[in-house]
């Protein structure tokens, strides 16, 4: 894994991070609180350098989840930034810029996996060619996978 910079943040662009220094192991959380912080079958988390972390623009909220856990979130959007615990900080793999090489290596907490989790990309494709062109017509506010100078665009939020 590079140790490059990366940066990220979150869907509406609130909650800005610049990461330098090595990530380490790129993994998947199958535990109930990590599908329910996501709101889905499982999270997707990499571990950030020590001291390794700015956040460039605001910060994530924190939610504590547990004794020794808290998981930060943009308090605006709410999407999911950050898995907090005593040995160090995670970041949610889909908040990265770039996540082309975050793929992850090891499932953590197997056991309380979904059953069908496993199966899911047997999934028939929805290969529907007007779904996706009305779908390029849909106007976003989703803050690009960049860094931006100002943001919101002008006009965006009220």
């Amino acid at each position: 894994m590079s140790d490059a910079m990366r940066t990220g943040g979150c869907q509406c662009g609130s909650v800005r991070f610049r990461i330098r220094g090595k990530l380490g192991r790129p993994s998947i959380c199958h535990c109930r609180m990590c599908q329910k912080q996501f709101g889905s079958f499982f999270s997707a988390l990499v571990t950030a350098p020590k001291d390794g972390v700015e956040w460039t623009r605001d910060e994530p909220s924190y939610f504590q989840s547990s004794v020794n856990i808290d998981r930060g979130f943009c308090p605006k959007c709410g999407t999911p930034l950050t898995y907090r615990h005593p040995g160090g900080l995670e970041i949610a793999i889909g908040a990265f810029d770039d996540r082309s090489d975050l793929a992850p290596r090891i499932q953590v907490n197997y056991q309380a996996r979904l059953p069908w989790v496993e199966t899911i990309f047997d999934q028939p494709v929805h290969d529907d060619q007007d779904y996706y062109s009305r779908q390029e017509q849909i106007i976003s506010f989703q803050h690009p996978d960049h860094e931006t100078e100002q943001w919101p665009a002008s006009g965006a939020w009220t």
